[in-house]
C-alpha cells in the first residue's frame, strides 16, 4: 500500500517559488510521475519517467529536490493560482521478487492560492488649520491589504492614533483589490507631530510599506524674535532682502513678484507667497502700514506710486513667520513720453523725485551756468556803460534759454525763460 502525503492549499507569494506538495509514504520506486493543472481540461504540467522522459511541459515548472515527487513553480505568476493534481505510478510486487511488479497509481488534488502584495501606496490630504483630512488608498493587492495609523514625536516615539473616524472602502482591480481608509484627525492645541503615518500590512506575503507625511512649519532665513502690534506673542520676522534664496530647505517661505519687485512708477504689482514642503498646509495674511490685513496666497497691488513695505505672515500649527517685503519705484523712464497734446505746451515736472542722477547733475550745472552768465552780463553793461545797468533805451536785452533736459506733456517746467 502506498499512501500519499499532500496539502489541500497551499500558498505563494508572486514572483516567488511556489511549492505544491505530493510525497510518498513509504517511498517507492517510481514508474511515472505526472502534474496537471486543472480546468477546463486537464494541462499537463509536468511528466517524469526514469528510464527515459524528465520533461517540464511548464517551463517554470520542476521536480522538488525534496522528494524528487513534489513541484516547485518558479517565479510563481498570478495565473498558476488553480487546482493541481499529482499522480503518481509506482512498481509493486507486494514484496515477492519471485512474481512480476504490478504498477499501482495513486492520485491527489490541492489547490494553489496565489498572494500578491501591495503594488502601490498613496497618501493624499486637505487640512484646514488644525482640522486634517488623510487619504490612503493601497492599490494591487490580493487578498485585500489593511491600514492602521501611527503618529511620531518630534523625540522619534511612534503610537498608533486611536479612536479615528475613518471610513474604509475595499474595490475589486480586475483579480486584485484597492483598499482605501480615510480618517479625520483634529491636533490638539500645542500638539507638535513629526510625521504622520499610513501604515499598510499585508499579511499573506509578510509586507509591511509606511507612506509618510513630515509634519513642518513654515521657516525664514536670518529670523529675529520680535514683538508686532497685531500679534499677542512675538513671532519671527525677516526681510526677503535677507533671503538668499539658495537654501533648499523644505519650508522655506518663498515670495515672488510680477512684474518685479523694482518697478515703474504707477505700476500694478501682484505678490505671491509659497512654502515648498510645509505641512499642515500653512495659511497666508498680508499687510501693509495700519490697514486690515488680506488673506490668501497672493496680494494684488494697484497702480503703485511710492516704495512701499509690505508684510506677510506664513502660519500653520506648528509655527508662524512674517517676511517683509519691499516694493520700489524706479526711477523715471523717459523712453515711455506721455502722448497726449495740449495745445502743443510741454510741461516738465516740478520736482526732481523720479529724474535720474544724470538729469539732477545736467541741471545744476545749467543754472550755474545761467547765474554765471546773468553775472558776466551785469559785469559787462557796468564796464561799458560806466554807471547803468541794462539801459533798455540803449543796449538790447540778453536772452539765456531754458537748459534743455527730457520732458513729458504731463510735467511743469523746471526752469523758465530770462530776458
Amino acid at each position: 500500500t502506498v499512501d500519499l502525503k499532500y496539502d489541500d492549499v497551499s500558498y505563494a507569494t508572486v514572483h516567488q517559488s511556489a511549492f505544491l506538495r505530493c510525497g510518498m509514504m513509504p517511498v517507492q520506486p517510481i514508474k511515472e510521475l505526472w502534474w496537471f493543472k486543472i480546468g477546463a481540461s486537464e494541462e499537463r504540467v509536468y511528466y517524469y519517467d526514469p528510464t527515459s522522459v524528465d520533461a517540464a511541459l511548464m517551463k517554470r515548472a520542476r521536480r522538488s529536490n525534496r522528494d524528487n515527487t513534489s513541484l516547485e513553480i518558479y517565479p510563481t505568476q498570478l495565473s498558476d493560482e488553480g487546482e493541481y493534481k499529482c499522480r503518481i505510478v509506482v512498481w509493486d510486487n507486494t514484496g515477492n521478487s519471485t512474481e512480476p511488479s504490478v504498477p499501482i497509481s495513486k492520485e491527489a488534488r490541492m489547490m494553489l492560492k496565489v498572494n500578491v502584495p501591495p503594488e502601490k501606496v498613496e497618501i493624499t490630504h486637505l487640512t484646514s488649520g488644525r482640522n486634517l483630512s488623510l487619504r490612503c488608498k493601497s492599490e494591487g493587492a490580493k487578498p485585500p491589504a489593511d491600514i492602521l495609523w501611527t503618529k511620531t514625536s518630534p523625540d522619534g516615539v511612534e503610537t498608533e492614533i486611536p479612536d479615528l473616524a475613518k471610513t474604509r472602502e475595499i474595490e475589486p482591480a480586475g483579480e486584485l483589490y484597492d483598499t482605501a481608509e480615510q480618517i479625520f484627525y483634529q491636533m490638539e492645541e500645542n500638539e507638535m507631530i513629526a510625521k504622520i503615518s499610513c501604515v499598510v500590512r499585508h499579511h499573506n506575503t509578510n509586507t509591511t510599506i509606511y507612506k509618510n507625511i513630515t509634519f513642518v512649519s513654515p521657516a525664514i532665513q536670518n529670523a529675529l524674535k520680535v514683538t508686532i502690534q497685531r500679534f499677542a506673542e512675538p513671532v519671527l520676522y525677516s526681510s526677503i532682502e535677507n533671503q538668499d534664496g539658495r537654501d533648499n530647505k523644505a519650508g522655506l517661505v518663498k515670495i515672488s513678484a510680477d512684474p518685479g519687485f523694482k518697478v515703474p512708477y504707477n505700476t500694478s504689482v501682484t505678490l505671491k507667497a509659497a512654502a515648498p514642503g510645509v505641512f499642515p498646509e500653512p495659511r497666508y495674511l498680508w499687510w501693509v502700514g495700519d490697514q486690515t490685513g488680506i488673506a490668501g496666497r497672493e496680494l494684488h497691488i494697484d497702480n503703485l506710486e511710492e516704495d512701499k513695505s509690505y508684510y506677510v505672515l506664513a502660519e500653520n500649527p506648528l509655527g508662524r513667520v512674517v517676511l517683509e517685503v519691499p516694493v520700489h519705484i524706479t526711477t523715471s523712464d523717459y523712453s515711455q513720453w506721455n502722448d497726449s497734446s495740449r495745445d502743443g505746451d510741454v510741461i516738465v515736472d516740478d520736482t526732481t523725485e523720479g529724474l535720474d542722477t544724470g538729469a539732477i547733475i545736467g541741471i545744476v550745472i545749467g543754472a550755474l551756468i545761467a547765474v554765471f552768465f546773468i553775472g558776466f552780463a551785469v559785469w559787462y553793461w557796468t564796464i561799458r556803460d560806466g554807471r547803468h545797468v541794462f539801459s533798455p533805451k540803449k543796449e538790447k536785452p540778453h536772452t539765456i534759454d531754458e537748459e534743455t533736459i527730457p520732458f513729458r506733456s504731463t510735467d511743469k517746467p523746471l526752469l523758465r525763460t530770462i530776458s
